[in-house]
């Protein structure tokens, strides 16, 4: 990993729109590349116990905010934030981890994202703290380093939260900010999505999509959606169930196609191969839109 480098508030590098904020750190730690200076800077949060829909949701909003240039900021824990950082890369767009303990690599945590971490100094971005190296993860840092995902961006969506969720912790300090807040919606039995609709009871924009994060924004940019051409029969046959169906496991994709599930497999594989689909773990499938 590159050398931490160190900066203070009053440094030209220093991002304009953290220091907008009540109580900006007046310290910086970083490695990568932080200049975010004519970039459009957005925080997607959330839970660390997702479900389907909401990795699903993650991957589509951040592949159409990656289209539209927009630097995707996070706070690389498990989940949501691991989703987020993801897939910015995969569609080769900056993105910022900030993180609520060091950031040399004996304090990065979850220290299974240290590969994470790497990948997203070696494509451009940015990990950065306001904790000096060597400071482990107390319980305390993470909600106070909330408020740096926040300040850095000029909105913040909340995917999936329960009403205890750190990441209603980063949407309040987007409202104290100032800043956009959007949440997604979701099913009114779903713990995860409790946090999201009380967001969006408290003047949270409801989003669907990437489109509405724009709108919301008030910008005029466009997405540049990715054309799906189907090579052969069954590709196209898989394509449609997921078009018009949430993320599907492979067994209810061999029960709606009928295809063989050797044939389902290669077809599936195939498909991840191209990027027109994604395995969302546990050979659950959703279409990249």
């Amino acid at each position: 990993m590159e050398k931490i480098q160190k900066i203070d508030i009053n440094s030209a590098q220093y991002p304009k729109a953290l220091k907008k904020i009540i109580d900006p750190p007046r310290i910086l730690y970083f490695m990568g590349n932080l200049d975010i200076k004519n970039k459009l800077a957005f925080a997607v949060v959330g839970t660390r116990r997702c479900s389907d829909y909401g990795k699903q949701a993650t991957i589509e909003i951040v592949t159409d905010l990656s289209r539209a240039k927009f630097v995707i900021v996070s706070g690389m824990a498990h989940g949501i934030d691991t989703i987020a950082h993801q897939t910015a890369l995969e569609n080769n767009a900056k993105t910022i981890a900030v993180l609520g303990t060091g950031i040399d690599r004996k304090s990065i945590y979850p220290r299974e994202n240290i590969e994470l971490a790497e990948k997203i100094i070696e494509k451009g971005g940015a990990v950065i703290s306001e904790f000096p190296p060597g400071t482990p993860g107390h319980k305390s840092n993470f909600p106070q380093r909330n408020r740096i995902v926040s300040g850095l961006s000029l909105g913040t969506i909340v995917i999936e939260a329960k009403f205890r969720s750190g990441a209603l912790i980063t949407a309040n300090h987007a409202f104290q900010q100032k800043r956009k807040v959007f949440a997604l919606p979701g099913s009114i039995y779903s713990p995860n999505s409790r946090g999201c609709h009380l967001l969006i009871k408290k003047g949270a924009k409801l989003v669907e999509s990437a489109e509405d994060i724009i709108n919301g924004l008030q910008l005029d940019l466009t997405i540049i959606k990715k054309e799906i051409n189907p090579d052969n029969e069954e590709e196209k046959l898989i394509i449609e169930i997921l078009r018009n169906k949430k993320a599907m496991g492979i067994d209810e994709i061999i029960e709606k196609t009928k295809l063989t599930p050797a044939k389902t497999s290669s077809t599936l594989t195939g498909l991840e191969i191209k990027k027109i689909i994604k395995n969302l773990g546990g050979n659950i499938f959703a279409l990249m839109r």
